[in-house]
């Protein structure tokens, strides 16, 4: 890409940027913490859901220290309705490094902020770029799909490392590889704000150039699936926690699982299927299991007992 070309592609996505901004509550804002939620959020919810739910979060979880001192409990449930609820964990995890290793202090380090848990590269430069107008890479599907219409038409199977040069070269900073910044509102947080608004535009107007990337893939269908079994064998356990139930055994779980599924005219899950999907909570941290004596023989066999974490 030539300088030329590098500017006038420049000037463009900043005027589109103009143009299509959207006045986004977490645009308001340069505080780490509520800008790293917002990019957990976005990354499989729709933004007007994020818009709703944000606040809701807020208001429990109003610091870092606040959602690193939170119950599992809690936190999950605060998370229903949001997608994987890894991503929950992996926030309060990352929430209690921060506290204990950076006294509460977001780091501005890309390494540093990648170490953190559930924070990949794109993450980690949407904190550095909103919170700290840093430049860097900052590669997601609204910013791919600018890249790939523009730079890319009607090429197949675009690695993301064909992507990378370009998104250095174009973002505002300094020293090179990045760009000279057009005047002194030309920054890596105005420039990816208009990158990600007008990407968004061009998915509603062409079909998605982010499916010739070579990593696109279409998400697998969630109902049905192990992960919808998943998600709701913990909210299962969370119900089970605010009736202060003291647990669901294996019979109990899968009972209650099993009228979800033959509600939806799914066939009913086999007790097995439902422990080995307890057991892999267990060991990801979001329940823990114990055993209790099924009776007052000790002859008599014991039973399991799954609680939220």
């Amino acid at each position: 890409m030539s300088p030329d070309a590098a500017e006038a592609f420049r000037s463009l996505v900043r005027a589109e940027g103009v143009r299509l901004y959207r006045d986004l509550p977490w645009r308001r804002t340069r505080d780490p913490y509520q800008i790293w939620l917002s990019e957990v959020m976005l990354q499989q919810t729709q933004v007007a859901r994020v818009e709703h739910r944000m606040p809701q979060w807020l208001e429990r979880f109003p610091t870092i220290e606040a959602l690193a001192a939170a119950p599992v409990a809690d936190v999950l449930a605060a998370w229903q309705g949001m997608g994987y609820n890894r991503r929950a964990l992996a926030l309060r995890q990352a929430a209690q490094e921060v506290v204990e290793r950076y006294d509460g202090v977001m780091p501005q380090d890309l390494a540093a902020l990648k170490a953190l848990p559930g924070i990949g590269p794109a993450t980690a430069q949407g904190i550095r770029s909103f919170a700290f107008d840093l430049p860097g890479v900052y590669l997601e599907t609204n910013v791919r799909t600018v890249f790939l219409h523009h730079f890319f038409p009607d090429v197949p199977g675009v690695p993301d490392r064909e992507l990378v040069p370009l998104i250095e070269a174009t973002c505002p900073g300094s020293p090179a590889p990045f760009a000279d910044p057009q005047d002194a509102a030309d920054t890596p947080r105005a420039w990816y704000y208009a990158l990600l608004d007008y990407g968004a535009q061009l998915k509603k107007e062409l079909p998605n150039p982010s499916r010739r990337s070579a990593g696109y893939t279409r998400q697998s269908r969630f109902e049905g699936s192990r992960r919808q079994k998943r998600a709701e064998l913990v909210r299962i356990l969370l119900d089970a926690q605010h009736a202060d139930s003291g647990g669901v055994t294996l019979a109990e779980a899968a009972q209650a699982l099993n009228r979800v599924e033959l509600a939806a005219k799914r066939p009913a899950v086999a007790e097995k299927m439902v422990e080995e999907l307890l057991d892999a909570l267990v060991r990801e941290g979001f329940c823990t299991v114990s055993a209790v004596q099924d009776g007052v023989s000790s002859k008599e066999l014991t039973e399991r007992i799954w609680r939220i974490a």
